[in-house]
């Protein structure tokens, strides 16, 4: 508490999701007048965590922010993966219900930046398997487990080879790094040419919608759709 700057004395007041915007105009009140110190159990505040709120009222009341950087597992993970980082995107935590993941991962299906995820490990083997029905199994990406701790570990590998590592129940909280889509300079209709091409040489039209969207970066639901539509 000391190395902190909080004084044993100072008084506590719990702040979490089920309460921060009820209790931000009580502490934005009590910053007006003195020293608060917002401190996060793990993690950064604001960041998946509680803070945002309050952070917002107290810009908007005025209030002087000073801020003291730690660790932080977004930037640990992506530095360990070996993946990109030149330019990329924090989702955050991807949603627990598997039809709202499956929304967000196909919104994500086009973005060429390295995409960086909070995960816990007991939904990490759900998330790797909708990533590898909608970006496809062999996208490159890293899960990182217990970083800057005794048994810190970064899996590395395809969607497919992660999603078998998660079968054997890691522990700790993770984060899961996700390859970026490769540019393309072909228009929608070219690569429904080349779906209907796979098709006529054999292929299921779903497997031939999964590989080209995978190789194209686009959404395969949308190009399985204007696949269809292309043959009425």
């Amino acid at each position: 508490a000391g190395l902190l700057g909080v004084k044993l004395k100072a008084k506590l007041y719990s702040l979490h999701e089920h309460n921060e915007l009820e209790r931000a105009d009580q502490i934005v009140a009590i910053a007006l007048e003195s020293d608060v110190l917002l401190v996060s159990d793990a993690g950064m505040p604001t960041v998946s965590d509680p803070g945002f709120a309050l952070v917002r009222a107290a810009v908007a009341a005025g209030v002087e922010i000073t801020v003291v950087p730690g660790p932080s597992a977004v930037l640990a993970a992506l530095a360990v993966s070996g993946l990109a980082t030149d330019r990329f995107t924090f989702e955050g935590f991807a949603p627990r219900k598997d039809a709202e993941r499956l929304s967000v991962f196909e919104a994500l299906v086009g973005e060429t930046r390295t995409m960086v995820f909070f995960e816990s490990p007991h939904r990490i083997g759900d998330t790797l398997a909708a990533a590898a029905q909608v970006f496809g199994p062999d996208r490159q990406a890293t899960v990182s487990r217990e970083l800057t701790k005794k048994f810190e570990h970064t899996e590395r590998g395809t969607l497919a080879e992660l999603i078998e590592w998660a079968k054997t129940d890691p522990k700790g909280e993770m984060v899961f790094v996700l390859a970026g889509a490769v540019k393309t300079n072909k228009d929608v209709s070219t690569l429904v040419a080349d779906v209907l091409k796979l098709e006529a040489s054999g292929l299921r039209m779903k497997e031939a919608v999964a590989e080209i969207a995978e190789l194209n970066g686009v959404s395969k639901s949308v190009l399985y759709q204007m696949s269809l539509d292309a043959k009425k």
